[in-house]
């Protein structure tokens, strides 16, 4: 579990969030620079056309033998849910201001509930290299939102890769490992899910405590659902699969389960051998 760093992006439409992860992505190796398209996460066309991010899509990137796991958070307005349980699934968030903006009022909300989840939060001002950014005004209003020092606030352009490798290297030294019990009861929180029409329904899961293996009978607590982990493994962007998830990690369950009703955002997954 040392070895690893869940963490998500709050920022406000438009301020570079995607664009952002996009480049962790490149930095770390996890997508060939031919095979990057801008806004990888983003993978519904409607969020591609309108540049909005809806659904949560996480991906893990490897950088100095740490496993950055990036759960990507809405930015809009609506979508306060999607991004409490982003948190809870998180150690830590990235604050992304656009420093020729400023901070936004659901910027301050999405702020607010990852101070609520008590996450480290690693300031970061994008679009610095812009002629309209206003640096000192915008680091004004952070420090005063965060209570943190002015050393504290990365200066980057993630158009251009300026300063992102300060990002990841404050990602790996600020943000704490995960903690977690591997030898108790799985417990797993589900943070997304979806039908996939091949597939089935496909649980998207930060487990806290034990680990889930492939093929193992799982069980919902909220709605007493039972299942089977068909399989299991993260994203990278695509799927690949693991033999387990363990203590810590953040992952997908491919289910045999009929209806997403059945494993509803926020549910606990277990195995059924701890239900009696």
């Amino acid at each position: 579990m040392e070895a690893i760093r869940n963490f998500c992006i709050i920022a406000h439409i438009d301020h570079g969030k995607s664009t952002l992860a996009d480049r962790m992505m490149e930095m770390t190796g996890t997508v060939e620079k031919r095979d990057m398209k801008s806004q990888l996460l983003d993978s519904m066309d409607l969020e591609r056309e309108k540049g909005i991010t809806i659904k949560l899509a996480p991906v893990r990137m490897k950088y100095k033998d740490i496993d950055l796991n990036l759960i990507d958070t809405p930015g809009h307005v609506d979508f306060s849910y999607e991004v409490s349980r982003s948190l809870q699934a998180c150690e830590g968030a990235v604050l992304v201001v656009d420093a020729s903006q400023g901070i936004q009022a659901q910027t301050l909300a999405n702020v607010y509930l990852a101070m609520e989840q008590d996450l480290t939060i690693i300031p970061v001002l994008n679009k610095v290299d812009l002629p309209a950014a206003d640096v000192p005004r915008v680091s004004k209003q952070v420090i005063n939102l965060l209570g943190c020092d002015e050393s504290e606030i990365i200066h980057i352009s993630a158009k251009t890769g300026q300063n992102v490798d300060q990002v990841l290297e404050a990602i790996v030294e600020r943000i704490p490992a995960p903690k977690g019990q591997p030898d108790d009861p799985t417990r797993a929180l589900i943070f997304d899910s979806y039908y996939d029409d091949y597939r089935g329904v496909i649980l998207y899961v930060r487990v806290v405590d034990g680990q889930i293996k492939k093929g193992e009978s799982i069980h919902m607590m909220a709605t007493g659902a039972n299942g089977l982990a068909l399989e299991v493994g993260h994203l990278s962007p695509g799927m690949i699969p693991d033999p387990s998830l363990d203590t810590g990690e953040i992952g997908y369950i491919v289910t045999n389960l009929k209806t997403t009703r059945e494993a509803r955002v926020g549910d606990t997954v277990t195995l059924k051998k701890y239900i009696g």
